[in-house]
């Protein structure tokens, strides 16, 4: 497996594959009514805009993408991944995440990402990178069903911040 930087020529499958997830409807803050259409401008305008996007291949297949984003704040980048389903479980989230932290500028002092609350797994690989739990928004993302749902805020201070 490896990670490599994502172009504008990869913006296609990325929409497909993140779509996948989303319908999953599990995992991801995004809403299954999002297109794929809508997720490839997505990461079109991302990738245009400078964001690091990566993409997780394995065998020349792509398997998942993360993606460090402006969080609004000077030195702070917002996290965000996703595997395909049948591909999870066997290193690749570590890797792309090794990857994103190892491409950040030197400006950025941290790395900051929400999770919901019920992803063991998702947690447990943040907090064995070094994220730590910074606090929880309760009821925070009212959902298309109208349920809410609360995440929880992590965050990895970088060296030499």
């Amino acid at each position: 497996m490896e990670a490599r930087r994502a172009s504008i020529e990869d913006c296609e499958w990325l929409g497909r594959g993140m779509k996948v997830v989303v319908d999953e409807g599990r995992w991801l803050a995004t809403e299954p009514d999002a297109t794929v259409e809508d997720l490839v401008e997505l990461f079109r305008g991302g990738i245009s805009a400078g964001d690091l996007v990566l993409v997780l291949e394995e065998e020349g297949e792509r398997i998942g993408s993360i993606g460090l984003h402006p969080s609004g704040v000077a030195g702070v980048l917002t996290l965000g991944m996703w595997v395909l389903p049948e591909r999870r479980g066997r290193g690749g989230g570590r890797l792309l995440v090794e990857a994103a932290l190892a491409a950040v500028p030197p400006d950025v002092h941290k790395v900051e990402l929400e999770v919901w609350p019920d992803n063991g797994a998702a947690i447990a690989l943040y907090s064995s990178m070094g994220f730590e739990r910074e606090g929880l928004r309760r009821d925070h993302y009212r959902r298309l069903d109208g349920s809410l749902r609360s995440a929880l805020l992590m965050a990895r201070l970088l060296p030499d911040s």
